[in-house]
C-alpha cells in the first residue's frame, strides 16, 4: 500500500461529526439529570445509552473518535454505577465502578480514573470503612491531581478524617480541597454530577463540622447549602443536598434539646423523591443514635427510629 493509502484509512470513519456531537450532548444531558430525574428512569436511560456508545466501536472509527467513544462511555458508566448504588445495589455498583475504571485507563482519561476513585471512597464511607476513603481518595488523587475530582476527593478524604474524631487531618484536608477549587476555572455547567462547584464544597465542609460537633458552623454551612441549592422560586435543584443539610439541622436541634424540631428535619429528609439511600441512611442514623440515647421514651421518637428501620430494610 502506499503511504498516503495507509493514512487515508487511518483518518476514515463510518461515523459522522454530527453522530458524534450528539453523544456528546446527550452524555452531558444525563450526567446533568442525576439530581432531579427519578433513578429507575435514569439508570434505565443511562444503561441504553452506554450501549450505543459502546456499539460504535465496531464501527471504523478515526483514533481520535475511538478516544472520545471511550470517554463518553466511561462517564455514562460513572453515572450508571452511582444511580446503581443510590438504588441499593451495591454488587452491580461496584461492578459497573470497576468497568468505568477500566475504560477511562484504557482512554487515558485521569477524570474518569478519579471519578472512579471517587466513587470508591463513596462506597466506604456509607459502609464505615473510614480507611478505605482515605486509601481510595489518596489513590484517585495521585491519578487525577489536576482534575476537577481532586477537590471532591480532599472532601471524601476529610469526611472520613471527621468520622475517626481526627480534627487535626480533616481541617488539613479541607483546606487542600480548597486551595484546588481556588486554582480552578469556574465550571461550565454546574448541573452536570461529575463537576465540583463552589457550593458543594460548603456541603461537605458541613459534614465534616456536623461529625466534629461544631454545631453552630455546621448549622450556618446548611443553612447555606439549602439556599445555593433552591431557585428563586422553592424549587429545589439540589433535592439530595438539601435532605442531607436537613439532616445536619436535625442533628444540631437535637444536640440543642429541640426533639420536635429535630424530628420536623428528619422526617423532612426522608420524604423527598430523589434520594441517595446510602447516604441518606448514613446521615439519618447518626440523628437516630441521639434520639435512641436521650429520647428513647418519647412516642414521637419511637415513630421516627420506626420509619428509619422500614426505610433501611427497603434498602436492602
Amino acid at each position: 500500500m502506499e503511504t498516503l493509502d495507509i493514512i487515508s484509512r487511518l483518518q476514515a470513519s463510518d461515523v459522522d461529526n454530527a453522530t458524534m456531537e450528539a453523544l456528546r450532548i446527550t452524555t452531558d444531558r444525563l450526567c446533568s439529570e442525576y439530581a432531579l430525574l427519578p433513578a429507575p428512569q435514569l439508570l434505565i436511560e443511562g444503561r441504553n445509552w452506554l450501549q450505543r456508545v459502546l456499539a460504535l466501536r465496531a464501527q471504523r472509527l478515526t483514533l481520535s473518535q475511538h478516544r472520545e467513544v471511550l470517554s463518553m462511555a466511561g462517564w455514562l458508566a460513572l453515572l450508571v454505577g452511582c444511580v446503581e448504588y443510590d438504588l441499593g445495589d451495591k454488587r452491580g455498583a461496584e461492578a459497573t465502578r470497576r468497568a468505568a475504571l477500566s475504560i477511562g485507563g484504557e482512554a487515558e482519561h485521569a477524570g474518569i480514573q478519579g471519578w472512579a476513585s471517587e466513587m470508591r471512597a463513596w462506597f466506604a464511607l456509607t459502609t464505615g470503612d473510614y480507611r478505605g476513603v482515605i486509601a481510595a481518595a489518596q489513590a484517585g488523587g495521585e491519578v487525577a491531581a489536576h482534575q476537577g475530582v481532586a477537590v471532591q476527593l480532599a472532601a471524601q478524604e476529610a469526611k472520613a478524617w471527621a468520622r475517626l474524631g481526627d480534627r487535626r487531618q480533616t481541617e488539613v484536608a479541607l483546606d487542600k480541597g480548597r486551595r484546588l477549587l481556588e486554582g480552578m476555572p469556574y465550571p461550565d455547567n454546574l448541573d452536570n454530577h461529575f463537576v465540583v462547584d463552589p457550593a458543594k464544597y460548603d456541603f461537605y465542609a458541613m459534614d465534616c463540622y456536623r461529625m466534629l460537633g461544631e454545631n453552630r458552623m455546621a448549622e450556618a454551612l446548611a443553612g447555606e447549602v439549602i439556599r445555593a441549592s433552591t431557585d428563586f422560586d422553592g424549587a429545589e435543584r439540589s433535592p439530595m443536598r438539601i435532605a442531607e443539610a436537613r439532616l445536619t439541622l436535625g442533628v444540631v436541634a437535637a444536640r440543642d434539646g429541640d426533639l420536635d424540631g429535630a424530628l420536623n428535619y428528619g422526617e423532612w429528609a426522608l420524604r423527598g423523591d430523589r434520594q441517595s439511600l446510602p447516604s441518606l441512611l448514613m446521615v439519618s442514623r447518626e440523628l437516630a443514635t441521639i434520639v435512641n440515647r436521650d429520647y428513647a421514651d418519647a412516642p414521637q421518637g419511637r415513630a421516627y427510629l420506626d420509619h428509619l428501620t422500614e426505610l433501611s430494610q427497603a434498602a436492602h
